[in-house]
């Protein structure tokens, strides 16, 4: 928890007046990282032993930073839910006190969900005022890290066709209340906002970029926003082994599609108003970003979830079944799982050896993540250099790559934990967003229910990956090439398999049903055209706007306030 008594006292005070809040007078004080106010009346309670000039425990404080905006108070600002009462006291203390001034900030909730609030002090002239309300709004100045024009896209078909309605009546006007301009685009197809990112868009104006939508929307952003980066940069990305620029814009999220892990992993709650003020403060997350090719093709840029097998099957046959709307990833799952079919093939992987964490350490990737910020940020140094060297004079192969050959359900490379409502912890719960590495999930064949028990610990708290057919592996590249020749085109895929001499390998086994000769990988969300494929994580590539799931429900209470008043004002 944030002891902002602490950082008080190591900072002179800005402002510091006796004003009214709520009919009680308080004292108000500012200084450059908060703003906190307490009660100065006395208690009118005497008791034996105790002093009648005690002061009453009410006491509040805010971090300038999760501070929105400061305006002058109007007359119909006031609180409509008031009783009558306190509206009589209300309007007496605007005779007594007519000028006022309100402050949105920040007030956490329950399950890391974020909601606007508003304290609103009155003064005792209109100078004051003005001076509370110019010295706040200079302090919101100096965070040069907060928006102050976006580009946003809105996908209106995704999800149940709610995206321009959340926009509109929840996240818009409270752009326009933190005096945040935004140019929006209302996606007319599909990968709209792609190439409108990758072309059209000047993308100087803006200081990030928001999408309204689910995972697939996001995906669009990402692909549309890195490429355009390269471009700028002539940075070829057909090349697995350039080096690519990281994205300056950030990119912001406002759930409202059928799935929204991104959203979920780094902000921990799907909920587009404590979206919007991760924006509105100007938060800034770091992600990892794989890019995918195949030989010197680029193909796509991934950031939670590549599968192979299961969930590649899954989403093949869901796309079949795009009518039925979110349910068809239901249907889709329980006819993949009842298929239980198992692919042939080789994995080769780079491991990252001198990462802080590992796959099955359980430290989870948080607000501030040690393992994130463990990763040396400037080519200066030498350890750093040294592990580069050794990757690529190892690329070619080497005994630092590891090489596995077998029959597999599963492949899954997380970059996150891709935790979701229905699965809390992901797919691998100690993945981190930005520590340059991928979780690599090898599930081998076995049976159905075996695999079943797998499926099942990723909606509880036990060990997924204590099963003697699974592995993971903290990679930071990898390769997978099938066990057959590739197909010409993903529509073979669609086509009835024809029976090959694999097939009758494990004819007799109810444990494996080899029907299908390969599968295809899921791609956040998308279907690759090519089952070979070479994976590298490009460490940081992009930012969110987002600060990683918090802990704990950080309020931002005094601790110890005593120190503050005890200081000197610098400014009144």
């Amino acid at each position: 928890m944030t002891r902002l008594g602490d950082n008080m006292e190591k900072q002179a005070r800005l402002l510091s007046s006796k004003l009214f809040q709520k009919h009680r007078q308080v004292e108000v004080v500012l200084n450059r990282s908060v703003l906190a106010w307490k009660e100065t009346e006395k208690s009118e309670k005497r008791s034996s032993g105790i002093s009648s000039a005690l002061e009453t425990a009410h006491k509040d404080a805010v971090q300038v930073c999760e501070i929105l905006a400061v305006h002058k108070t109007k007359d119909d600002d006031q609180d409509s839910t008031e009783t009558r009462r306190s509206q009589k006291k209300a309007t007496r203390l605007s005779q007594l006190y007519p000028h006022a001034f309100t402050v949105s900030y920040v007030r956490r909730t329950r399950q890391h969900q974020w909601r606007r609030s508003d304290v609103t002090f009155h003064c005792t002239n209109q100078a004051l005022c003005e001076q509370w309300i110019h010295v706040i709004n200079e302090q919101l100045s100096s965070l040069t890290n907060r928006p102050k024009s976006l580009l946003v896209y809105i996908n209106p078909y995704g999800g149940k066709q709610r995206g321009k309605r959340i926009y509109e009546q929840k996240v818009a006007p409270l752009f326009r209340h933190a005096c945040i301009s935004a140019d929006v685009i209302v996606t007319e197809r599909a990968n709209h906002a792609r190439d409108h990112l990758k072309t059209e868009a000047n993308l100087e104006k803006y200081d990030g970029v928001v999408c309204v939508g689910g995972d697939g929307m996001f995906s669009e952003i990402l692909q549309g926003l890195v490429t355009r980066t390269q471009t700028d940069n002539s940075v070829d990305e057909n090349q697995p082994d350039a080096e690519l620029v990281p994205c300056s814009l950030r990119i912001g999220i406002i759930p409202a599609g059928s799935t929204d892990c991104i959203c979920f992993a780094t902000v921990g709650t799907n909920d587009p108003v404590t979206s919007a003020l991760h924006i509105i403060v100007g938060d800034s997350q770091p992600m990892d970003v794989c890019s995918v090719h195949h030989k010197n093709e680029f193909l796509r840029y991934s950031v939670s979830l590549l599968g192979y097998g299961f969930y590649g099957d899954v989403l093949t046959d869901s796309e079949r079944k795009r009518w039925l709307g979110p349910a068809r990833y239901d249907l889709s799952g329980v006819k993949t799982f009842l298929s239980h079919n198992c692919y042939e093939g080789t994995i080769s992987f780079l491991p990252a050896e001198d990462n802080m964490g590992t796959p099955r350490d359980k430290l989870q990737c948080r607000s501030g993540c040690c393992v994130c910020q463990h990763k040396p940020s400037s080519k200066d140094s030498k350890q750093w250099e040294i592990a580069e060297e050794r990757e690529k004079s190892d690329k070619d192969g080497s005994s630092r790559w590891s090489v596995i050959r077998g029959k597999f359900i599963a492949i899954n490379a997380a970059s996150m934990s891709c935790a979701c409502p229905r699965s809390p912890k992901g797919l691998s719960p100690s993945a981190h967003l930005a520590d340059g590495t991928t979780d690599l999930i090898l599930v081998r064949k076995c049976s159905r229910l075996d695999f079943l028990r797998h499926l099942l610990r990723h909606t509880n708290k036990d060990d997924q990956f204590d099963h003697s057919f699974v592995e993971v592996h903290r990679v930071r590249k990898f390769s997978f090439q099938p066990r057959h020749r590739e197909l010409a085109s993903l529509e073979d895929l669609s086509e009835s398999p024809k029976k090959t001499g694999f097939s009758s390998i494990c004819s007799a086994q109810t444990a494996c049903n080899h029907s299908t000769a390969r599968s295809s990988w899921n791609c956040d969300g998308e279907t690759l055209p090519h089952t070979a494929i070479q994976v590298s994580v490009q460490c940081q590539l992009i930012r969110l706007f987002a600060r990683g799931i918090e802990e704990q429900q950080q309020q931002c209470v005094f601790e110890d306030p005593c120190p503050l008043w005890a200081l000197e004002p610098s400014t009144l």
